[in-house]
């Protein structure tokens, strides 16, 4: 079964987390650089983002206004622990911000920071922590109604992806499966 969404929010940690040539469908992805470890080279980085650009995918940094700046990128995802409003001053010349949330709480941090685009997590139970709370299906329905920009992120993989079917969002946020199983995700991604 296909996943059809308006966007596709991929979020890697480092450049060669993601086949570029993977992706066949313009404007309909965008890809978050977060990495919490060690840079990749800027040289490469930009590179990366020129790639991006030719293949008409957006692409943000996560937390580092000032790498997103130099690199000209889309704009700059805010990770829920980040409570900065210095982005907003960018927010005139097209700079875009989108951000990730876990409670209601940081959901309206980041309305209050300006973010168009707010990650909801987590969907589905996750893998790394059996114990931690998931919003599922019915109650992510629920938050839309409050807010249609919110993007569903967290514990997706190739076993529950079909359930995306279900939220009636317009895109959804994909991290640990596309390093594991990129070619599976890909093919089922419209």
């Amino acid at each position: 079964m296909f996943i059809q969404k308006k966007k596709y929010y991929l979020i890697i940690e480092n450049i060669k987390d993601i086949n570029l040539n993977n992706i066949k469908k313009h404007n309909k992805f965008a890809i978050i650089y977060r990495n919490k470890k060690k840079l990749d080279k800027k040289e490469d980085l930009k590179k990366f983002r020129k790639s991006c650009k030719l293949k008409s995918i957006d692409f943000f940094i996560a937390n580092n206004l000032d790498l997103a700046i130099w690199l000209k990128s889309d704009g700059i995802y805010l990770s829920s622990y980040n409570k900065s409003f210095r982005p907003l001053s960018q927010k005139k010349t097209g700079f875009h911000i989108i951000g990730s949330a876990h409670s209601q709480k940081e959901f309206y941090m980041k309305s209050k920071q300006g973010c168009e685009v707010i990650l909801f997590s987590k969907l589905f139970l996750v893998d790394y922590d059996k114990d931690a709370p998931f919003v599922g299906v019915i109650k992510f329905n629920n938050f839309l109604k409050i807010n249609k920009d919110l993007i569903p992120f967290g514990g997706i993989n190739s076993n529950n992806i079909n359930k995306l079917n279900q939220i009636k969002c317009r895109g959804v946020a994909l991290m640990s499966e596309i390093k594991k199983k990129p070619a599976k995700i890909f093919s089922r991604l419209l």
